[in-house]
């Protein structure tokens, strides 16, 4: 039985092991991060259980992806008994954002990978709906790039999108809360034009960073009647971890409390972390954690959490145990959170932050709040 009903959904079907060596997005980070999570008897025998994923069925991906990209990401991920399965025309797979050059390599076996990252997710889901405590799904949130037709920024089957597809399609209602230091893009074009799903994306700003503008920015809020439920905090390269909490603070618990979710979905991408290779943010491990507690308080533990990007893998591993250790409120062990401090820029520089991100989450309450009954004072 899971300590107070907690659960950690895992196993070796959901990782993405196939992805060539010279790939940013490491497959072992799931494992180590469950690894401390073991050491520290908070996970494993006796403790909070580890329950294998469920596969997720045509059904599941066909509520947000196309036919016709899941028919080409399938023949591009076959077994190679046969190598003409692998041969795809060259412009169909690159149609679909598919390259062996580019982000979003076909490898072996992707689709079913993909299908247990999804399925992993609904599991997930259905145990808080359930009446359990948080569910935390490693290996999923990477994929929140993912399009209907497009593989994107290293996403095939977009896990969270799926999961919160199939939640719709029961009634249930929805805030996805991206902590990834890229734009959650994926997911929030999926629910764009839904009011039962809350989408809010807190990212280094597109203007310097992948996916690119114009999506991410603080004026892009949904559509039709949806307007107001989709949310961008994009932030200034440099910000740090005053910048990063202050903007979380003021934007997403006033959102949540007056969505009141039935479920919230926490994608855990630490590369916004100071030494993570592919960002520009100068967040610490503290910074996680203190956004972790906030996020289990403000739901009242009804949590999926899920991975995300993070490419710094060792310190990758370390916040994802410290959040899930924080979210089920077990102790964090000081050498989770202690790494090498960030080298803060200049005060000239900071003042430039701080002034760029004012203006940008000035924008989103002004913009936002309205649609959700909050004032501005």
């Amino acid at each position: 039985m899971a300590r107070n009903g907690h659960l950690v959904v895992h196993g070796d079907q959901a990782v993405a092991r196939h992805f060539p060596e010279r790939h940013p997005l490491k497959p072992g980070r799931p494992d180590a991060a469950i690894a401390h999570l073991v050491r520290a008897g908070i996970v494993g025998d006796g403790a909070i259980p580890v329950v294998a994923p469920s596969r997720a069925s045509d059904a599941d991906l066909r509520r947000v992806h196309a036919p016709a990209y899941l028919d080409v990401a399938q023949r591009l991920s076959l077994p190679g008994r046969d190598p003409r399965n692998l041969l795809v025309d060259p412009r169909e797979a690159t149609a679909f954002g598919f390259s062996p050059d580019g982000d979003n390599p076909p490898y072996l076996d992707m689709v079913e990978v993909g299908r247990h990252a999804c399925g992993g997710v609904i599991d997930a889901a259905r145990h808080v709906l359930g009446g359990g405590g948080i569910a935390f799904v490693p290996a999923a949130g990477a994929n929140h790039h993912a399009k209907r037709a497009r593989a994107s920024g290293f996403g095939i089957l977009n896990d969270a999108a799926v999961a919160i597809a199939s939640l719709r399609a029961e009634g249930v209602r929805v805030a996805y809360v991206d902590l990834d230091v890229h734009h959650g893009d994926g997911v929030e074009e999926a629910f764009a034009a839904d009011p039962s799903v809350l989408t809010i994306s807190i990212h280094e700003s597109t203007r310097y960073l992948f996916p690119g503008p114009p999506g991410g920015l603080h004026d892009c809020i949904g559509s039709g009647p949806g307007t107001g439920f989709a949310v961008n905090v994009p932030l200034a390269p440099w910000s740090d971890d005053t910048e990063w909490l202050g903007a979380f603070e003021t934007i997403i618990p006033p959102l949540l409390e007056a969505f009141r979710p039935d479920v919230t979905v926490v994608q855990c991408g630490t590369d916004g972390y100071h030494a993570d290779p592919l960002a520009h943010l100068l967040v610490g491990e503290r910074a996680y954690v203190t956004a972790a507690a906030r996020l289990r308080d403000l739901t009242g533990g009804r949590l999926v959490a899920i991975g995300g990007g993070g490419y710094d893998v060792a310190a990758t591993a370390r916040i994802w145990a410290a959040m899930f250790a924080t979210f089920v409120g077990a102790k964090v062990p000081d050498e989770w959170t202690t790494g090498e401090p960030a080298q803060v820029p200049d005060g000239r520089t900071m003042a430039r932050v701080a002034a760029e991100n004012g203006i940008n989450v000035a924008a989103v309450r002004r913009l936002v709040f309205p649609h959700h009954g909050l004032g501005l004072t």
